[in-house]
């Protein structure tokens, strides 16, 4: 790797064959040097889950001047903690987790293995964003996404971000985005979470699906609103889960002892 350059680690939860991945890398390999270290499959859903139970292990996939591609047989924060841990010889300048197919909107930035490595990366005190495009086909058109995720990457190793913050931008899947919005998560949760059917056997088995349902009142300034109206949406994030408008009430509580 060229040490003059930014270090640019990009891993996923889609697998490193994933089209949105490999997508990635084409279009940041103009801003830095790249180090992939992803899932050798799909992850998705896997949040901050990490391998305790069994060894994980990692294989050299291609090599070239500004690009090493690593794929490794854990989660996606596996991926993030082996790559900052055992493998690269310095600190990334920037961790981009993606392209995501399908969105990461509101509450999904808790379960998203996309975000979680994202939430990873800025445990480590590494400019951190997860990218992810609203549309699941694995063919699906990166241009916008690609577009504007090195529109911020850019911006990111310029400017920095604060301490404990991370992004997760959610691109809507349209020929052109209006612009980018800097938003607040939406407030809703996922309903008919389960498809229930029987197996060839006749045992009775759930598929997990759902639609997103936003609470009301819809807040004009968040997430969901914006994809809706064709906008990229950005939303800034914390590792701090800390309730700190609750935080003094809550000690003034007197809980029993049983």
């Amino acid at each position: 790797m060229m040490n003059d350059r930014p270090l640019i680690l990009i891993t996923n939860d889609d697998g490193i064959q994933a089209k949105g991945i490999k997508e990635l890398v084409f279009c940041l390999r103009a801003v830095g040097d790249i180090v992939v270290f992803a899932p050798d499959g799909p992850r998705s859903g896997m949040s901050s889950a990490i391998t305790s139970v069994a060894p994980i292990h990692y294989t050299l996939v291609k090599k070239e001047e500004g690009l090493t591609q690593y794929c490794c047989s854990g989660t996606p924060v596996d991926c993030v903690k082996l790559a900052v841990n055992e493998v690269l010889d310095r600190k990334p300048d920037l961790l981009v987790s993606g392209i995501n197919h399908g969105t990461n909107m509101a509450i999904c930035v808790h379960y998203s293995g996309t975000m979680g490595a994202a939430i990873e990366g800025c445990i480590f005190n590494i400019p951190s964003i997860g990218v992810s495009l609203t549309d699941t086909h694995p063919d699906a058109d990166f241009t916008e996404s690609c577009r504007l995720a090195r529109k911020l990457a850019r911006t990111v190793l310029k400017e920095g971000l604060p301490k404990g913050t991370y992004l997760n931008l959610n691109v809507p899947n349209i020929p052109r985005v209006k612009g980018m919005k800097v938003c607040k998560q939406a407030d809703g949760r996922w309903v008919k979470e389960f498809l229930r059917m029987k197996s060839p056997a006749g045992k009775e088995v759930y598929w997990l699906t759902g639609e997103f349902q936003n609470h009301h009142p819809v807040q004009d300034d968040s997430d969901t609103v914006a994809l809706e109206a064709g906008y990229a949406s950005l939303v800034p994030c914390k590792i701090d889960v800390t309730d700190y408008a609750y935080l003094n009430r809550f000690k003034q509580w007197e809980i029993e002892e049983q």
